[in-house]
């Protein structure tokens, strides 16, 4: 194995698709894809046009784009919301613009929203999230964020949580009569396949995912989409652009014939660019996530789970869009780190509460046998 020959150990990844763990392994029908694609060259534009048509009829939106990854769409995106299609505010990114604030609920703050700091924006904060201080049961109102709302606000922010407040829709209103988009941070809600189509359905311009959570695709991988005039914004900031100005047309996928003025310069979001290998992984993967469901996935990774839990001796299997084995050791920080000692790493998210979490996303066939010894040997039968 290439590891092997790099002196890097491997590890069972039970934790989940946590980019610091390099997720799970891809499909071999994704591999095969990315292999097949990195045997050609095409004008990445064009390619970009052929994501567009294919994320157009998953998400139902105008345009889209993959990115390298859910960060690098919502740089993209907020750019684009900074920008629109004025060439000569692409090129005063990230130092100015003539909007540049991003209102967002103080809930609903974390630290990927960097990523708009990042394209030139700046947060304005709004509403005081009692509810989870256990100081009362507030949060922020769309009157908050409307009252927000001035001469320099590029977009709001709206973070996609099942306990975000207020709703999208409320959000989506107060924006939209003050003539403003909203961008939806939608990276770890897939599944449900719903979700898809779900945020543009309910009124948001912008949409960012990740490709390489559940959705299965490589793990730099990700989507923005939405309005055609704001996707082709991104695009033409993410895009190699160092060509005479009359060569390039945007494809129609995106905003017609109609050439720019001028190209921009190289913009705010050309480290974000993605490859050949990726956008094609990422779409023969959402292709295959698409098709397969939500019961039968839920159905098969519930299966791993339960071979998991017999082979450890203990467990509860929490049904979810993605099932989980919730296992409580006597000590849970210390059985932690002892299986992270053997290479077996575990979802932390509840540590506090004394509970070890099993996600089954990035398990292999050749996993499961070993962490349920795993767990058996730390935790006890």
């Amino acid at each position: 194995m290439i590891y092997d020959d790099l002196g890097i150990p491997t590890i069972i990844n039970a934790a989940g698709t946590n980019t610091r763990l390099s997720a799970g392994s891809m499909h071999p029908e994704v591999t095969a894809a990315m292999a097949e694609a990195a045997a050609a060259s095409v004008e990445m534009h064009l390619l970009q046009a052929a994501a567009s048509r294919a994320i157009v009829a998953a998400t139902g939106a105008e345009a889209g784009i993959v990115t390298c990854g859910a960060s690098a769409a919502l740089l993209l995106g907020a750019a684009a919301c900074m920008a629109r299609l004025d060439i000569a505010a692409m090129d005063a990114l990230p130092e100015s613009a003539a909007r540049n604030e991003f209102v967002v609920a103080r809930s609903q703050r974390n630290m990927y929203d960097r990523a708009i700091r990042v394209a030139g924006g700046r947060i304005v904060e709004v509403g005081i999230p009692d509810r989870f201080s256990g100081a009362g049961i507030r949060d922020a109102s769309a009157a908050e964020i409307a009252a927000a709302i001035g001469p320099r606000t590029a977009g709001v922010l709206w973070v996609a949580q099942p306990w975000s407040e207020p709703a999208l829709p409320e959000v989506v209103r107060v924006a939209h009569a003050a003539g403003v988009p909203v961008l939806v941070d939608a990276a770890a809600q897939l599944p449900p396949v719903a979700n898809l189509r779900r945020f543009i359905g309910e009124g948001a311009d912008l949409v960012c995912f990740s490709g390489g959570k559940a959705v299965g695709g490589p793990q730099a991988s990700g989507m923005l989409a939405g309005r055609r005039e704001l996707v082709a914004s991104a695009l033409m900031q993410m895009l190699d652009l160092d060509l005479p100005d009359a060569q390039f047309r945007l494809p129609p996928e995106f905003a017609g014939n109609d050439a720019p003025a001028r190209l921009p310069h190289h913009g705010v979001g050309r480290s974000c660019k993605v490859g050949k290998e990726e956008i094609v992984g990422l779409l023969v993967a959402l292709r295959r996530f698409i098709a397969e469901g939500d019961a039968a996935r839920s159905a098969r990774l519930r299966g791993v789970l339960e071979r998991v839990r017999d082979a450890a001796g203990q467990g509860e299997i929490a049904d979810g869009a993605v099932p989980l084995l919730l296992l409580r050791p006597a000590d849970a920080r210390a059985a932690e780190a002892a299986l992270r000692a053997r290479g077996v790493h575990l979802g932390q998210g509840r540590l506090r509460e004394g509970v070890l979490v099993v996600n089954p996303l990035c398990l292999s066939e050749g996993d499961i046998a070993p962490l349920g010894a795993a767990l058996r040997a730390v935790l006890g039968g």
